[in-house]
């Protein structure tokens, strides 16, 4: 059973935020991508600062961006006992469980979120669902360096967003 934990927290007061919507977006994400076990991540809205701090410390890019990814496990694997890692123990439940996978972190800034919009000829919440699905998407290995994988991700992206809508209009 795939069980998926989202940890959403909004610490910026730039820009309204449905972090509810956001989550399930996120969910829809990770379940569509079939992510297996159970798994967490969390998407945090932040500041304009916090995100420009984060991406110089982490990226050495400068000033504010829209969107980060910060994978947690390198590879995602099924749960279970792998070879020469021993056994549980004399104790140990009977039925051994297993850590969450820590799929990663997604940092989303709405308001150059809201800068951008306008430029790409969408809303603040078309660009905000981008932002999380690209975001969730990094942490899944995708990525865009290459003319090939930019368009696969894109292709992705554009998928995963008319599930979202489907299931958004469904409700």
């Amino acid at each position: 059973m795939v069980e998926v934990s989202i940890f959403g927290s909004d610490e910026q007061n730039d820009e309204i935020v449905d972090l509810a919507r956001w989550i399930r977006l996120a969910r829809c994400v990770v379940e569509a991508e079939r992510v297996p076990g159970t798994s967490e991540l969390s998407l945090l809205f932040v500041d304009r600062t916090t995100i420009a701090e984060l991406n110089e410390k982490f990226l050495g890019g400068e000033g504010p961006t829209d969107v980060l990814a910060f994978p947690m496990d390198d590879d995602l694997v099924l749960p279970g006992r792998q070879p020469d890692q021993g056994g549980r123990g004399p104790g140990a439940p009977a039925e051994a469980t297993e850590p969450p996978t820590l799929i990663g972190d997604v940092v989303v800034c709405p308001a150059v979120a809201a800068t951008h919009a306008p430029q790409h000829g969408v809303t603040v919440d078309d660009e905000l669902a981008l932002l999380v699905v690209h975001g969730v998407l990094h942490l899944l290995n995708y990525d865009h360096a290459e003319p090939n994988e930019e368009a696969a991700m894109q292709q992705r992206e554009r998928e995963l967003l008319a599930v979202f809508r489907e299931q958004e209009a469904a409700r």
